[in-house]
Protein backbone atom coordinates (compact mmCIF):
# COMPACT_ATOMS: atom_id res chain seq x y z
CA UNK A 1 0.00 0.00 0.00
CA UNK A 2 2.35 2.68 -1.28
CA UNK A 3 -0.41 5.28 -1.39
CA UNK A 4 -3.65 5.76 0.51
CA UNK A 5 -5.88 8.52 -0.87
CA UNK A 6 -8.36 10.24 1.42
CA UNK A 7 -11.75 11.18 -0.01
CA UNK A 8 -14.39 13.06 2.03
CA UNK A 9 -17.55 11.05 2.48
CA UNK A 10 -19.61 14.09 1.47
CA UNK A 11 -17.94 14.30 -1.96
CA UNK A 12 -19.48 11.42 -3.95
CA UNK A 13 -18.57 13.37 -7.08
CA UNK A 14 -14.94 12.46 -6.33
CA UNK A 15 -15.48 8.77 -5.55
CA UNK A 16 -15.22 7.38 -9.08
CA UNK A 17 -12.10 9.36 -9.90
CA UNK A 18 -10.40 8.22 -6.70
CA UNK A 19 -11.47 4.59 -7.08
CA UNK A 20 -10.36 4.36 -10.71
CA UNK A 21 -7.17 6.35 -10.23
CA UNK A 22 -3.66 5.24 -9.36
CA UNK A 23 -3.91 4.97 -5.57
CA UNK A 24 -3.29 1.59 -3.99
CA UNK A 25 -5.98 2.31 -1.39
CA UNK A 26 -8.88 4.74 -1.14
CA UNK A 27 -9.83 5.91 2.35
CA UNK A 28 -13.39 7.21 2.55
CA UNK A 29 -13.47 9.68 5.42
CA UNK A 30 -16.44 9.95 7.76
CA UNK A 31 -14.51 11.84 10.43
CA UNK A 32 -12.50 15.06 10.12
CA UNK A 33 -13.51 15.91 6.54
CA UNK A 34 -17.24 15.78 7.34
CA UNK A 35 -19.18 18.42 9.28
CA UNK A 36 -21.34 17.11 12.13
CA UNK A 37 -24.55 18.00 10.32
CA UNK A 38 -23.57 15.85 7.33
CA UNK A 39 -22.33 12.67 9.03
CA UNK A 40 -25.44 10.64 8.10
CA UNK A 41 -25.21 11.79 4.50
CA UNK A 42 -21.57 10.74 4.32
CA UNK A 43 -22.34 7.26 5.67
CA UNK A 44 -25.04 6.70 3.04
CA UNK A 45 -22.76 7.94 0.25
CA UNK A 46 -19.85 5.69 1.17
CA UNK A 47 -21.90 2.56 1.83
CA UNK A 48 -23.81 2.89 -1.43
CA UNK A 49 -20.66 3.43 -3.45
CA UNK A 50 -18.73 0.50 -1.99
CA UNK A 51 -21.66 -1.88 -2.37
CA UNK A 52 -21.83 -1.01 -6.07
CA UNK A 53 -18.16 -1.69 -6.81
CA UNK A 54 -16.58 -4.79 -8.25
CA UNK A 55 -13.80 -5.81 -5.91
CA UNK A 56 -10.80 -8.04 -6.34
CA UNK A 57 -7.58 -7.97 -8.36
CA UNK A 58 -6.89 -4.54 -9.79
CA UNK A 59 -9.22 -2.71 -7.41
CA UNK A 60 -7.78 -0.49 -4.69
CA UNK A 61 -8.07 -1.42 -1.05
CA UNK A 62 -11.29 0.00 0.37
CA UNK A 63 -10.74 1.77 3.67
CA UNK A 64 -13.33 3.64 5.72
CA UNK A 65 -12.24 6.03 8.44
CA UNK A 66 -15.04 6.07 10.99
CA UNK A 67 -15.61 8.59 13.69
CA UNK A 68 -13.83 7.99 17.00
CA UNK A 69 -15.07 5.02 19.04
CA UNK A 70 -16.16 7.35 21.86
CA UNK A 71 -18.18 9.59 19.52
CA UNK A 72 -21.98 9.42 19.16
CA UNK A 73 -21.50 8.69 15.44
CA UNK A 74 -19.44 5.51 15.77
CA UNK A 75 -22.27 2.99 16.11
CA UNK A 76 -24.15 4.44 13.14
CA UNK A 77 -20.94 4.36 11.10
CA UNK A 78 -20.58 0.64 11.76
CA UNK A 79 -24.20 -0.16 10.91
CA UNK A 80 -23.85 1.67 7.60
CA UNK A 81 -20.44 0.56 6.38
CA UNK A 82 -19.96 -3.00 7.64
CA UNK A 83 -22.42 -4.47 5.07
CA UNK A 84 -20.34 -2.74 2.36
CA UNK A 85 -17.37 -4.95 3.37
CA UNK A 86 -14.48 -2.50 3.54
CA UNK A 87 -11.05 -4.11 3.52
CA UNK A 88 -9.93 -1.99 6.45
CA UNK A 89 -11.69 0.13 9.04
CA UNK A 90 -9.53 3.06 10.07
CA UNK A 91 -10.16 3.94 13.71
CA UNK A 92 -9.09 7.40 14.91
CA UNK A 93 -8.34 8.42 18.50
CA UNK A 94 -7.35 4.93 19.63
CA UNK A 95 -4.94 5.78 22.42
CA UNK A 96 -4.84 2.51 24.40
CA UNK A 97 -5.20 -1.22 23.89
CA UNK A 98 -8.37 -1.18 26.00
CA UNK A 99 -9.95 1.38 23.66
CA UNK A 100 -9.03 -0.79 20.68
CA UNK A 101 -10.46 -3.96 22.17
CA UNK A 102 -13.68 -2.19 23.16
CA UNK A 103 -14.02 -0.71 19.67
CA UNK A 104 -13.50 -4.11 18.05
CA UNK A 105 -16.01 -5.71 20.41
CA UNK A 106 -18.60 -3.24 19.15
CA UNK A 107 -17.64 -4.04 15.55
CA UNK A 108 -18.07 -7.76 16.19
CA UNK A 109 -21.39 -7.19 17.97
CA UNK A 110 -22.68 -5.29 14.96
CA UNK A 111 -21.37 -7.96 12.57
CA UNK A 112 -23.27 -10.58 14.55
CA UNK A 113 -26.42 -8.47 14.64
CA UNK A 114 -26.23 -7.91 10.88
CA UNK A 115 -25.45 -11.56 10.13
CA UNK A 116 -22.01 -10.74 8.74
CA UNK A 117 -18.87 -12.81 9.01
CA UNK A 118 -15.92 -10.92 10.52
CA UNK A 119 -13.87 -9.56 7.65
CA UNK A 120 -12.37 -6.07 7.83
CA UNK A 121 -9.00 -5.55 9.40
CA UNK A 122 -8.27 -2.54 11.58
CA UNK A 123 -5.96 0.35 10.78
CA UNK A 124 -5.36 2.26 14.02
CA UNK A 125 -4.31 5.89 14.22
CA UNK A 126 -1.40 6.93 16.39
CA UNK A 127 -2.16 10.63 16.72
CA UNK A 128 -2.01 11.58 20.41
CA UNK A 129 0.85 11.58 22.92
CA UNK A 130 -0.86 8.80 24.88
CA UNK A 131 -1.29 6.69 21.75
CA UNK A 132 2.39 7.13 20.91
CA UNK A 133 3.36 6.04 24.42
CA UNK A 134 1.09 2.97 24.09
CA UNK A 135 1.81 2.23 20.43
CA UNK A 136 3.25 -1.27 20.96
CA UNK A 137 0.30 -2.36 23.11
CA UNK A 138 -2.15 -0.84 20.61
CA UNK A 139 -0.56 -2.70 17.69
CA UNK A 140 -0.78 -6.00 19.58
CA UNK A 141 -4.23 -5.39 21.07
CA UNK A 142 -6.19 -7.80 18.83
CA UNK A 143 -5.59 -10.21 15.91
CA UNK A 144 -7.73 -8.01 13.64
CA UNK A 145 -5.27 -5.14 13.88
CA UNK A 146 -3.60 -4.92 10.46
CA UNK A 147 -1.59 -1.76 10.80
CA UNK A 148 -0.79 1.54 12.46
CA UNK A 149 -1.21 4.91 10.80
CA UNK A 150 0.78 7.89 11.99
CA UNK A 151 -1.05 11.22 12.32
CA UNK A 152 1.60 13.88 12.77
CA UNK A 153 -0.74 16.82 12.37
CA UNK A 154 -2.94 15.72 15.26
CA UNK A 155 0.09 14.70 17.29
CA UNK A 156 2.31 17.75 16.78
CA UNK A 157 0.08 20.79 16.24
CA UNK A 158 -1.71 20.89 19.62
CA UNK A 159 1.64 20.40 21.37
CA UNK A 160 3.43 23.15 19.44
CA UNK A 161 5.99 20.68 18.06
CA UNK A 162 7.54 21.81 14.77
CA UNK A 163 7.11 19.31 11.98
CA UNK A 164 9.74 20.94 9.79
CA UNK A 165 12.48 19.68 12.14
CA UNK A 166 13.46 16.24 10.78
CA UNK A 167 14.63 14.98 14.17
CA UNK A 168 11.12 15.44 15.59
CA UNK A 169 9.53 13.45 12.79
CA UNK A 170 12.19 10.73 12.82
CA UNK A 171 11.84 10.13 16.56
CA UNK A 172 8.10 9.55 16.28
CA UNK A 173 8.29 7.50 13.09
CA UNK A 174 10.89 5.19 14.58
CA UNK A 175 8.76 4.54 17.64
CA UNK A 176 5.70 3.73 15.51
CA UNK A 177 7.74 1.56 13.13
CA UNK A 178 9.17 -0.50 15.98
CA UNK A 179 5.76 -0.85 17.65
CA UNK A 180 4.29 -2.14 14.39
CA UNK A 181 7.23 -4.48 13.83
CA UNK A 182 6.90 -5.96 17.32
CA UNK A 183 3.26 -6.86 16.60
CA UNK A 184 3.92 -8.02 13.04
CA UNK A 185 1.68 -5.37 11.46
CA UNK A 186 2.44 -2.64 8.93
CA UNK A 187 3.00 1.07 9.52
CA UNK A 188 1.62 3.70 7.14
CA UNK A 189 2.64 7.34 7.17
CA UNK A 190 0.04 10.09 7.54
CA UNK A 191 -0.92 12.97 5.27
CA UNK A 192 1.12 16.01 4.24
CA UNK A 193 -1.23 19.00 4.34
CA UNK A 194 0.73 21.45 2.17
CA UNK A 195 -0.55 20.66 -1.31
CA UNK A 196 1.92 22.99 -3.01
CA UNK A 197 4.96 21.57 -1.26
CA UNK A 198 5.94 18.46 -3.18
CA UNK A 199 9.46 18.60 -1.78
CA UNK A 200 8.11 18.44 1.76
CA UNK A 201 5.85 15.51 0.90
CA UNK A 202 8.71 13.61 -0.70
CA UNK A 203 11.14 14.40 2.13
CA UNK A 204 8.76 13.03 4.74
CA UNK A 205 7.87 10.03 2.57
CA UNK A 206 11.54 9.15 2.06
CA UNK A 207 12.12 9.22 5.80
CA UNK A 208 9.09 6.98 6.31
CA UNK A 209 10.37 4.49 3.76
CA UNK A 210 13.83 4.44 5.34
CA UNK A 211 12.14 3.53 8.63
CA UNK A 212 10.15 0.63 7.17
CA UNK A 213 6.77 2.24 6.53
CA UNK A 214 4.84 0.70 3.63
CA UNK A 215 3.45 3.93 2.18
CA UNK A 216 2.06 7.41 2.75
CA UNK A 217 -1.39 8.91 3.00
CA UNK A 218 -2.42 11.41 0.32
CA UNK A 219 -5.06 14.14 0.38
CA UNK A 220 -5.01 14.90 -3.37
CA UNK A 221 -4.56 12.63 -6.41
CA UNK A 222 -1.50 14.62 -7.46
CA UNK A 223 0.34 13.29 -4.40
CA UNK A 224 -0.22 9.65 -5.36
CA UNK A 225 2.55 9.44 -8.01
CA UNK A 226 4.91 11.14 -5.57
CA UNK A 227 4.24 8.41 -3.01
CA UNK A 228 4.68 5.69 -5.62
CA UNK A 229 8.01 7.10 -6.75
CA UNK A 230 9.36 7.11 -3.18
CA UNK A 231 8.03 3.70 -2.15
CA UNK A 232 8.75 1.93 -5.44
CA UNK A 233 10.94 -1.15 -5.18
CA UNK A 234 13.31 -1.26 -8.12
CA UNK A 235 14.14 -4.44 -9.99
CA UNK A 236 17.68 -4.62 -8.63
CA UNK A 237 16.43 -4.39 -5.05
CA UNK A 238 14.01 -7.24 -5.71
CA UNK A 239 16.70 -9.27 -7.48
CA UNK A 240 19.06 -8.80 -4.52
CA UNK A 241 16.35 -9.92 -2.12
CA UNK A 242 15.75 -13.01 -4.22
CA UNK A 243 19.48 -13.80 -4.24
CA UNK A 244 19.48 -13.58 -0.44
CA UNK A 245 16.50 -15.94 -0.16
CA UNK A 246 18.06 -18.37 -2.63
CA UNK A 247 21.46 -18.18 -0.95
CA UNK A 248 19.96 -18.83 2.47
CA UNK A 249 18.05 -21.83 1.14
CA UNK A 250 21.25 -23.24 -0.35
CA UNK A 251 23.07 -22.66 2.94
CA UNK A 252 20.38 -24.51 4.89
CA UNK A 253 20.65 -27.39 2.47
CA UNK A 254 24.37 -27.50 3.12
CA UNK A 255 23.87 -27.41 6.88
CA UNK A 256 25.09 -23.81 7.26
CA UNK A 257 23.34 -21.04 9.22
CA UNK A 258 24.82 -18.17 7.22
CA UNK A 259 25.85 -17.43 3.65
CA UNK A 260 27.53 -14.63 1.71
CA UNK A 261 25.56 -12.75 -0.96
CA UNK A 262 27.07 -9.86 -2.94
CA UNK A 263 29.97 -9.75 -0.48
CA UNK A 264 27.75 -9.43 2.62
CA UNK A 265 27.27 -12.03 5.32
CA UNK A 266 23.60 -13.03 5.48
CA UNK A 267 22.02 -14.43 8.61
CA UNK A 268 18.47 -14.52 9.94
CA UNK A 269 17.73 -10.75 10.26
CA UNK A 270 18.85 -10.04 6.68
CA UNK A 271 16.88 -13.01 5.42
CA UNK A 272 13.71 -11.81 7.16
CA UNK A 273 14.10 -8.39 5.56
CA UNK A 274 14.52 -9.91 2.09
CA UNK A 275 11.51 -12.19 2.60
CA UNK A 276 9.42 -9.23 3.79
CA UNK A 277 10.38 -7.19 0.73
CA UNK A 278 9.48 -10.00 -1.67
CA UNK A 279 6.21 -10.66 0.15
CA UNK A 280 5.16 -7.00 0.00
CA UNK A 281 6.08 -6.77 -3.68
CA UNK A 282 4.09 -9.92 -4.45
CA UNK A 283 1.01 -8.73 -2.55
CA UNK A 284 1.17 -5.28 -4.15
CA UNK A 285 1.41 -6.81 -7.61
CA UNK A 286 -1.48 -9.17 -6.87
CA UNK A 287 -3.67 -6.34 -5.54
CA UNK A 288 -3.06 -4.30 -8.69
CA UNK A 289 -3.69 -7.27 -10.97
CA UNK A 290 -0.12 -7.22 -12.27
CA UNK A 291 1.60 -10.39 -13.45
CA UNK A 292 3.91 -11.95 -10.92
CA UNK A 293 7.22 -13.60 -11.76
Amino acid sequence: MRSKLFVPGVRPDLFDKAWNGQADAVSFDLEDAVADARKAEARVNVAAFLQAQTRGAGAPLAIVRTNAPDSPEYEADLVAVLPAAPDLINLPKTDSADVVRAAIARIEAQEAALGLAPSAGLLLNIETPRALRNAADIAAAHPRVAGLQLGLGDLFEPCGIRRDVPAHVQAVMLQVALAAAEAGVFACDGAWAHLGDDAGFEREARLARQLGFVGKSCIHPRQVPLAHAVFAVDSEELARAQRIVDGAAQARGDGRAVCVVDGRMIDAPYLRRAERLLDHASRDASARGAPQS
